[in-house]
């Protein structure tokens, strides 16, 4: 059986066309999900690898559709269905198609590629914050005014301003403020406990 299998992230993105393209590429039985793509347990993703039988293919629009959790989680899903004697082809990206020896090793060269390269740009960016820390200079976004997030507190527990209000007139961000509201909340809860 050709079982077709679609997600997106949100109920605002619209699986219609993966559904089109999946009807078109001859799939008897399609699985949609709307789940992020970096959780590999996924209940309707789990239900199709249940009822997945020997000889049986998943196609899916891209690769991203049915992980975004990187290379280690591809191959992990990748296992599974061949366990199961079924294989997988990606219609975007011709060279997923493990159903093929070709495709097999074509998939495991370009994965291995691409895994090369996220681990040298990420050495790369180490040794950049290792020189900049070596000349004085620290990695990472700049910290924001003590002053500004002092004001944007205030205005917070003040309760007359809203978020968007606060973000605007300070320059901080609904997240920073966030933070120093939470760490503030635990320095409080901690001194009660202390004393």
């Amino acid at each position: 059986m050709i079982f077709g299998y679609s997600r997106n992230s949100t109920h605002k993105q619209d699986l219609q066309k993966q559904r089109e393209q999946l009807t078109n590429a001859g799939c008897e039985k399609i699985f949609e999900e709307v789940m992020s793509g970096g959780i590999l347990n996924r209940p309707i993703l789990n239900s199709m690898l249940e009822q997945l039988r020997l000889g049986d293919v998943i196609v899916v629009c891209d690769y991203s559709r049915i992980s975004r959790g990187g290379i280690k989680d591809m191959f992990s899903l990748i296992e599974t269905i061949e366990k199961k004697g079924a294989n997988i082809k990606s219609l975007k990206e011709s060279w997923i198609d493990t159903i093929n020896p070709q495709g097999k090793f074509l998939f495991t060269v370009i994965a291995g590629v691409n895994e090369l390269e996220k681990n040298l740009v990420s050495q790369r960016t180490k040794e950049s914050l290792m020189v900049a820390r070596s000349r004085g200079r620290i990695g990472g976004r700049p910290k924001k005014d003590s002053k500004k997030i002092e004001m944007a507190v205030k205005m917070y527990e003040s309760k007359v301003h809203s978020i968007k209000e606060i973000t605007n007139a300070t320059g901080v961000s609904k997240t920073t403020l966030y933070r120093y509201m939470n760490n503030k909340i635990r320095d409080l809860n901690n001194n009660k406990y202390k004393s």
